[in-house]
């Protein structure tokens, strides 16, 4: 067992976690493909404990399930790569320069610029799709100068809110979060496309996919994220 602890800069609502990130971090004690579950909103600026349970990684705050993560099976199909110029084009169509999450390290435009990722997926013309293009900056890395596995997460999580058919008029929080990193990470510093599209909804339940390509469209990573709808706004 060993302990981490996400630092308020990766927070996604004020008082917590990214959910796309702190997915990240407990896949990323998986090999390949990963399922990650959020029980609770995740604490900030505590230590945390991770532990193992056969093929499960488990978080925890003392006794509280905070997460885990199990190995899984990604079926999901990426949509086609819009272009950089579809993209950059989408992106101007952002609708969430002010919500209720405005300070969210992935989508809220209220951080300064590059304290968060700055991913700001807004409506592809002509299709049933959120994207933009993200530019991974250097603080972002690994030891091999490529994007670390947590930010992937993270830039493939909130731009499936933002594909919701309500995306700004509803507050929902990332519950279940499956990813597969299917090419070599890319290198802080490249041009890349991020996309995503809705896949269902029930109720409060919404289910949404997403995918980051490189410049070229090629598939690097895709995500299928289940999406819970609050009944009510969270305490600030």
């Amino acid at each position: 067992m060993r302990t981490l602890t996400i630092a308020t800069r990766f927070n996604g609502p004020p008082n917590s976690g990214n959910g796309g990130y702190v997915c990240g971090l407990l896949a990323r004690e998986i090999d390949g493909p990963a399922e990650a579950a959020l029980r609770i909103p995740p604490p900030l600026d505590k230590p945390l404990s991770l532990s193992r349970d056969g093929a499960r990684v488990l978080m925890h705050d003392g006794e509280t399930l905070v997460g885990e993560a199990k190995p899984t099976t990604l079926d999901l199909k990426a949509a086609s790569a819009p272009s950089l110029a579809q993209a950059r084009d989408a992106a101007k169509r952002y609708a969430g320069l002010r919500h209720a999450f405005s300070t969210c390290f992935v989508c809220g435009a209220a951080r300064a610029q590059h304290d968060g990722l700055d991913i700001f997926t807004g409506k592809v013309s002509d299709r049933d799709m959120v994207a933009c293009t993200w530019t991974p900056a250097a603080d972002l890395a690994d030891a091999d100068g490529r994007v670390a596995p947590e930010f992937i997460h993270a830039a493939l999580d909130c731009p499936g809110y933002w594909a919701l058919p309500r995306a700004g008029e509803v507050i929902a929080v990332l519950a279940r979060f499956s990813v597969s990193i299917d090419g070599p990470r890319p290198h802080v510093g490249e041009d890349l496309i991020v996309a995503a599209w809705p896949l269902s909804s029930d109720g409060r339940k919404h289910k949404a996919a997403s995918a980051l390509y490189d410049a070229h469209g090629a598939v690097l990573a895709r995500a299928e994220a289940l999406w819970i709808e609050l009944k009510e706004p969270p305490p600030r």
